[in-house]
């Protein structure tokens, strides 16, 4: 517990140091760090969360529904903000809108999944104005194993959801990206396509760029994709080590 504490404070600046090295076309946002606490214990999200942190990530709909009920994470109230950062299948959309203090979905990457949050959000929002905070995944490696839509269909994706979705409130851009990218070689490739999306996008659409977050980062690269202009990365070993192993 002590450990992942320590850890939260040197990514804390680490995320600071990378942030002082932006362009200055990117200094207009604080990076939000995004605690992924997949397979971890509530005991760990808890003493990360007693040292400053606030948002958490998961990659499993059930696993998610179980941490944010815990009668232990529920005693913080609202102060504990949940991003689903996972694969979403459309037969558990009911599931993942019912967990308390959804903050975010992080991988929508379809129309029907679109429409299907923004139709069932009405049972589950707390009032009339609650819109979904949600992102667009992009598959920006183009791997076929990876979820996210295609670079191209982007911007008709999002100008689906702004449209016709007055349920759901668009706010960034997610990728993933290529594992192991060494960027010894130059800018992380799939960095540089979100930017580039979220440019194409914001041309199209007459969008301020400031308004379209970039969460892109992970625990090997994520001072490199703050410097790239990210707002958000999402960081899981590099804070609670190793990760346990999921029960089959």
């Amino acid at each position: 517990m002590a450990e992942a504490a320590a850890n939260l404070k040197l990514v804390y600046e680490k995320i600071l140091r990378a942030a002082s090295k932006k362009a200055s076309e990117h200094r207009y946002f604080e990076p939000r760090l995004v605690a992924v606490s997949k397979l971890q214990s509530v005991e760990s999200i808890l003493s990360v969360y007693k040292s400053g942190q606030t948002h958490f990530g998961e990659n499993y709909v059930n696993e998610l529904v179980e941490k944010a009920s815990h009668p232990q994470i529920l005693q913080y109230g609202t102060e504990i903000k949940w991003h689903f950062i996972g694969n979403l299948q459309r037969n558990k959309v009911n599931k993942i809108l019912n967990v308390p203090n959804l903050y975010i979905i992080e991988t929508v990457d379809n129309e029907r999944l679109a429409n299907m949050l923004n139709n069932l959000w009405v049972k589950f929002r707390k009032n009339d104005d609650t819109k979904l905070n949600i992102m667009v995944q992009i598959n920006t490696s183009q791997e076929k194993e990876k979820n996210g839509c295609d670079m191209v269909e982007a911007p008709a994706l999002v100008k689906h959801i702004i449209n016709n979705c007055p349920n759901l409130k668009f706010i960034g851009l997610m990728t993933i990206g290529m594992f192991g990218y060494d960027i010894a070689n130059g800018p992380n490739p799939d960095f540089i396509n979100l930017l580039k999306c979220r440019e194409t996008i914001c041309n199209k659409l007459e969008i301020d760029f400031k308004n379209i977050e970039l969460s892109m980062g992970m625990s090997n690269d994520y001072e490199h994709a703050i410097e790239l202009g990210s707002t958000s990365v999402r960081v899981g070993s590099a804070i609670f080590g190793i990760r346990p192993q999921k029960n089959v």
